[in-house]
Order: C-alpha cells, then structure tokens, then sequence
C-alpha cells in the first residue's frame, strides 16, 4: 500500500511520534492507522503524546551569536529538574546554534534540522521528550543582525555557557570600535534585562498600550473634580513621564542614573569614535505569559488512594 503524505501527517498528529517514525510505522501496518499507533506505542516513540498535555512552564532559554548576527530562544520543560539535565541543555544549546542559520522564527527554527539527530528541531524535541520523560516545547524565538555593529548578549540567572532564565539580545548599529560597542551593548542589555522597557524610543511604543494609559490618567484626572482644561494638561504630563520610563533611551541607566540610557549610549560614541544607534532588542523571560497549573499535592494523593 502506498503511504502518503497526508497519511503521515495525520499519524504524527495522533501520536507525537516523529515524521520518519510515523512513515516507517505506517510501512510497517501496511497503512492501518490504528496499527501504526500501536507499533509506534510498542516501541515507546509514541510516549510523547501522553505527555503534550502537561504545562511546560520552566526550561531555559538559550543564546547563540555568531558575527553581527545573534539568537535567543526559549525552550519550556515542566520541572525545573530537568531544566538542569545536562541533556536537556546540550539541546537547548544546540537549538540556539540551529537558530542562527534561520530568520529565528518559531516555525523556521522547528523546521530547521537538527544535526545531532539529523531530524528537525521539532522532532529532535519530541525524541527528547520520549527519552526524558516530561513535555517540552520551543515556544519563543527571536534574531538581530546588523551589516556594521555589533549584537550584545546577555544572559540573567546563568545555568551554564550561553543558557539561563533570561536572555537579552542588543542590536547597535555603528562602524565604531567593536570593543566598545560590545561593553556598551553588554551594559544596555544589563539594563534591558533589569527593566524590560516596551520600545526603544518613545514614537516606537504600541499604541494600543499607549492608549490605555491615557483612558487610565484621563479616568483619574476627572476624579479631581477639576475642569476639562486642566485635565488635559494632566493627562498630557503623565503621558510624557509614561513615555520617559517605558521607552529605553529615556529610562535612566541602570549603570549611571545620572544619565539616560540615550545619553549614556552618546557618552560612548567618544571612545568608539563613531556615531551608536540603537536599531533593535529582545527580551525573552523563561514562562513569561505562561499560566502554571497550581498543584495540589494532598488532593493527588487522595485520588491515588481512591484508585
């Protein structure tokens, strides 16, 4: 029996087995899709799909930098155990460098092979989850590159060479010395890391955020009982202090509060000997966003006992 594409795909959906293991289970069954999840259960391939419904909310993140071009990613595991598996860093160390090669897209760098495995990334990640024993999942992603400048790097809570719980990726445009573009990107990423700013300049923060903050100011300004002329003028000196602490070259420097991030970037044209531009960042918190399932040991336990 001939076994088609669509026949592998459904089977790889059903089973969380990899691409190649569905195609040779379904060879194997002459195509009987049942069969196949069997033979793919018999050999243990299939483990992953019981798995793929548990919160996978700690993990690490990863960076990779190679030239004018760097990486992070966030890889999610459901216990901070295996997050310090040697084998679960090796990977997400490996999806890093995978990730250079890429657009560093969540699609592009699951697509993108493995050459460990020789599979994709995606595979790569349900063969671990198989061999140890927790979900996983690649869930964000993120790339900078410049032609001239550099890329800083920074990682927060170190759990090893290039992994943590918190990456930070600077993109600095300049023709300046590298050596200080990279101290001076190290220090912006530090402070990235620090306050998570919404945008680089203050023409650059989403307007729907910005929007909410006025209706906010402007909900608490009439609360004054002071007329619409004033309100205004409140609202539009809250707006600009809003605007001063959540865009990043406003923000006072982490390093040096006497100056701003702007300035402290300008301060460092002199040794470079050219002009800074900040042109890019990323910021991935590990389970930033997640929702954790909240646990309740005594009420396991309970069920257990209740067989």
């Amino acid at each position: 029996m001939e076994i088609t594409a669509a026949m592998v795909k459904e089977l790889r959906e059903k089973s969380g087995a990899g691409m190649m293991d569905c195609k040779k289970a379904l060879a194997e069954t002459n195509g009987d899709m049942e069969a196949a999840i069997d033979w793919l259960r018999a050999k243990g391939i299939a483990k992953a799909d019981k798995k793929s419904g548990r919160t996978a909310a700690e993990g690490l993140i990863g960076i990779a930098s190679a030239g004018h071009k760097a990486v992070v990613v966030e890889v999610n595991s459901e216990t901070d155990f295996v997050a310090r598996n040697d084998a679960f860093q090796d990977l997400v160390r490996g999806i890093a460098q995978v990730a250079l090669s890429t657009d560093g897209t969540v699609e592009a760098v699951g697509e993108a092979v493995y050459p460990a495995t020789g599979k994709s990334v995606t595979d790569s990640i349900k063969d671990a989850i198989a061999t140890i024993g927790e979900n996983m999942a690649l869930r964000r992603s993120a790339a900078l590159e410049v032609e001239h400048g550099v890329v800083a790097t920074y990682i927060h809570n170190a759990a090893g060479d290039g992994i943590g719980k918190l990456g930070v990726l600077v993109a600095l445009k300049s023709v300046g010395d590298k050596a200080v573009l990279t101290s001076i990107g190290r220090q912006v990423a530090m402070h990235i890391a620090a306050t998570n700013p919404l945008a680089i300049r203050a023409e650059e923060v989403d307007q729907a955020a910005a929007d909410r903050e006025r209706a906010i100011f402007i909900e608490q300004a009439r609360a004054s009982g002071k007329p619409d002329s004033i309100i205004e003028k409140m609202v539009d000196g809250r707006m600009r202090k809003f605007f001063e602490e959540v865009a990043l070259l406003s923000q006072a420097f982490v390093v040096n509060p006497d100056l701003t991030v702007g300035a402290a970037v300008k301060e460092a044209e002199k040794e470079a000997g050219a002009a800074i531009e900040v042109v890019g960042m990323a910021r991935l918190l590990l389970g930033e966003g997640i929702e954790k399932e909240a646990s309740d040991f005594a009420a396991e336990v309970a069920a257990v006992a209740k067989g």
